[in-house]
């Protein structure tokens, strides 16, 4: 179960709710925390017919506003997301946050901050033996949308002792 709060950005739950694999997320960390600008980005999107989680129907899943007075990450294409997740992170010590973002990613590695991304989760997921095959669950992200080079894709896969 968790080991420390888990902060989750959009893509990781838009994804893993394309695929079908949401319900991994509290089975692997428990509880997970979204700032209000996650919760908006999913909401516009379900407003222009994406298919998309709504958050208010999972109870794992936890709003986690900002303090008035907390900094946000002013980077010029960093989205609203992001920014807020990693505010959230910098004022949590020890937490785990799920991001996909290559910017939000590099701004989090310079800031210290623990993360993981979608295929991450995936590769965790199949460690322990939540899904049968991550070759598989990675070919259905890929296929849902999801940007994975072929580097990484067979990184992971000989991670999960797939190649």
């Amino acid at each position: 179960m968790p080991e420390r709060l888990v902060i989750s950005n959009t893509t990781p739950l838009l994804y893993l709710h394309r695929i079908r694999l949401l319900a991994l997320l509290p089975r692997l960390y428990g509880q997970i925390h979204v700032p209000p600008a996650v919760v908006a980005e999913l909401a516009t999107g379900r407003a222009r017919g994406c298919d998309v989680p709504i958050t208010e129907q999972y109870d794992w899943l936890r709003l986690r506003p900002l303090s008035a007075d907390q900094p946000l990450f002013h980077v010029h294409d960093l989205g609203d997301g992001e920014a807020e997740v990693l505010a959230l992170a910098t004022r949590t010590p020890g937490c785990l946050v799920l991001m996909d973002d290559a910017l939000g990613r590099q701004l989090a590695r310079l800031n210290g901050i623990t993360l993981t991304g979608t295929a991450g989760v995936l590769l965790r997921a199949k460690r322990e033996r939540l899904i049968p095959s991550l070759q598989e669950a990675l070919a259905e992200l890929v296929g849902a949308g999801f940007w994975l080079d072929e580097d990484t894709m067979s990184l992971l896969l000989k991670r999960a002792g797939e190649r």
